[in-house]
């Protein structure tokens, strides 16, 4: 879920050089160091993204970034894998959430007119101890941006969930359809069983859903993963966050996943500008 303050997590402007890519009316300024994120799109002059510079600084905040090696809430941190207990640095209150990979600095392994991949070494210490590749190329043609990410697992096993947390500046419509949500508890976590979608506003994660469209400034942007869930987050004024993602907040607790020594997992996510 999406959260608003995560502790000590502030980035006023994004740190390094920004990478631009374009194709046509369509582009993306893409900041390897603030978390390998995209500061900003831009089709036919109208920005997509919140950004540090709209009043939200907080690395949390703004852009759209990539969860990994897990997505949403870790509840306090916590979580046995294998037959270990782990616990993990928190920053949002008691919980851990949206991975490493949103806060640590990417190395650019390719930049192009329309195209930027970027790579990034996962830590094999307190603050992850799996270690781990990740691998995200940011692409643009006429009217789509398309993203892809891959987690490996290098020499031990470990969980995964990947996703993205797009900061949408706020649209005048959303249309998303999901047929089931995770309920949410005291703490603001999903748990199961799953029951039907309530209206919104919305701070939830759910399963059954065909992407989403976004209605802004006369344009219509039509939103597509391979991930099987989507986090929606639109009770603030200024933005609404649609995030794919591979499992729930707490997966590692709620549905593990794994990836044995040397296996990957690819996803990809899509945004389209409608005729």
């Amino acid at each position: 879920m999406a959260d608003r303050q995560v502790d000590g997590a502030l980035a006023p402007r994004p740190s390094g050089p920004l990478r631009r890519i374009e194709c046509g009316a369509l582009s993306a300024s893409v900041a390897p160091r603030a978390g390998g994120r995209i500061a900003q799109i831009t089709f036919a002059g109208e920005p997509l993204l919140v950004g540090p510079a709209d009043g939200h600084p907080e690395t949390i905040a703004w852009g759209c970034y990539p969860m990994v090696p897990w997505a949403g809430r870790l509840r306090a941190g916590r979580f046995r894998f294998d037959g270990a207990d782990h616990v993990l640095a928190t920053n949002l209150g008691p919980h851990a959430i949206h991975g490493l990979g949103f806060s640590m600095p990417w190395q650019v392994q390719l930049h192009t007119v329309d195209c930027v991949v970027l790579s990034l070494q996962l830590p094999r210490d307190a603050r992850w101890p799996f270690g781990g590749t990740v691998r995200q190329t940011v692409r643009v043609t006429p009217r789509r941006l398309r993203l892809t990410m891959t987690l490996h697992a290098q020499v031990l096993a470990m969980p995964a969930v990947i996703g993205w947390h797009p900061w949408f500046r706020k649209p005048e419509r959303l249309e998303f359809a999901p047929t089931g949500v995770y309920p949410r508890d005291a703490d603001g976590i999903g748990t199961l069983p799953l029951a039907a979608p309530p209206p919104p506003p919305w701070d939830d994660c759910f399963t059954g859903a065909d992407g989403a469209v976004l209605h802004r400034g006369g344009q219509r942007i039509m939103l597509a993963s391979d991930c099987s869930h989507w986090v929606v987050y639109d009770a603030p004024a200024h933005a609404t966050c649609v995030e794919p993602q591979t499992g729930p907040a707490d997966a590692f607790n709620l549905e593990p996943q794994r990836l044995e020594p040397g296996q990957g997992m690819t996803r990809w996510f899509e945004m389209v500008w409608g005729r």
